[in-house]
């Protein structure tokens, strides 16, 4: 399942565990990624925790933990290759797998319709 949120974040959910990215939306906005700062494995966030950093030619921005949770694994390739976020922002270019405290609490956040009808 797909979820998004207001702030331009991507999850895909499978048992419990969302993998987080950026929007394609968000990738192009931001322009030429340069640099990318992940969470450390086992840090825990709540709901619109600073989670990550990205800086592009125009501006650095943070990227928002979406939901309470406990990250299990984070895309050390966009740490290296910053690009890979603008060239597949919904696929190589995650951020982080993040273990949900509550998973039920996906519920409430955007499906892909809402958020095309967010950024048209």
């Amino acid at each position: 399942m797909l979820k998004f949120t207001a702030e331009h974040e991507w999850l895909k959910l499978e048992d419990g565990v969302a993998t987080v990215g950026i929007t394609s939306h968000a990738a192009e906005q931001l322009g030429d990624l340069v640099f990318v700062e992940l969470p450390e494995v086992g840090a825990t966030f709540a709901k619109n925790g600073e989670a990550s950093t990205v800086e592009s030619v125009k501006a650095a921005s943070d990227v928002y933990c979406p939901l309470d949770g406990e990250i299990t694994e984070i895309n050390q390739a966009i740490v290296d290759d910053p690009s890979l976020v603008n060239s597949d922002p919904q696929g190589a270019g995650w951020f982080f797998k993040l273990k949900l405290t509550n998973p039920s609490d996906a519920d409430a956040l955007l499906d892909e319709a809402a958020y095309k009808e967010l950024i048209a």
